[in-house]
């Protein structure tokens, strides 16, 4: 059975790979044990599997793999451009972090902040830790923020878009190695489809509905 890899994986699993086979070939037994380990966890931590994406008028998915971890109202966000409600969702290290579009439209911003490392589930993250924002402009004048939100163990924010670009619900635009979190941006009167404390899958679960 083949399992889905994402590109941005071989460079961290093709070294390891030949490492464990290094130490199983000369009979380091500890060793190769603890990097056959690690070779395993890096090819879960980069799969990407292929995922059924909801139809429907104003469906949003959800971003991420993960765990909502708060839902709060944000006054007058400087990227989103006016007041939303945020959904922060938490990625384990045990979760895929290939990050989806939530909703079909144009790449009107892109913008990345150098940052801080602290815990992605720490209130400051949002504020302090390195970050990338996409902001998503639909058809019908809807705006959709998306922040990738680097964690204490993730050190690297990947994202394959750029402002200009079309997406489609459920396009992969990015991605964060190894724990993070994801905050969506979405307007005010959205029907909210989730509650803090729910497990969701990026492009599968409805997280909420925008007004059309």
């Amino acid at each position: 059975m083949r399992i889905p890899i994402v590109s941005d994986g071989y460079r961290f699993i093709i070294p390891l790979f030949i490492l464990s086979g290094i130490a199983i070939y000369f009979c380091l037994t500890v060793t190769s044990i603890v990097l056959s380990i690690l070779t395993i966890f890096v090819i879960s931590f980069f799969r990407d599997p292929e995922r059924e994406i909801p139809a429907g008028e104003g469906v949003v998915v959800s971003p991420a793999d993960g765990k909502v971890v708060k839902i709060q109202d944000v006054k007058s966000d400087a990227i989103y451009g006016g007041d939303a409600v945020c959904i922060s969702i938490f990625l384990s290290i045990f979760n895929v972090h290939v990050n989806r579009a939530p909703y079909e439209g144009v790449i009107k911003k892109v913008v990345y902040n150098h940052g801080k490392f602290l815990a992605a589930f720490d209130d400051k993250v949002s504020l302090l830790n390195e970050q990338n924002s996409i902001l998503i402009e639909s058809k019908n004048w809807k705006k959709i923020l998306v922040k990738q939100i680097a964690g204490l163990i993730a050190r690297r924010i990947v994202c394959w878009v750029k402002e200009g670009d079309k997406v489609e619900r459920g396009l992969r635009y990015g991605l964060i190695r190894f724990g993070s979190r994801v905050d969506i941006f979405l307007p005010p009167d959205t029907e909210l489809n989730v509650k803090v404390g729910d497990k969701i899958k990026g492009g599968i679960n409805i997280i909420g509905r925008l007004k059309v």
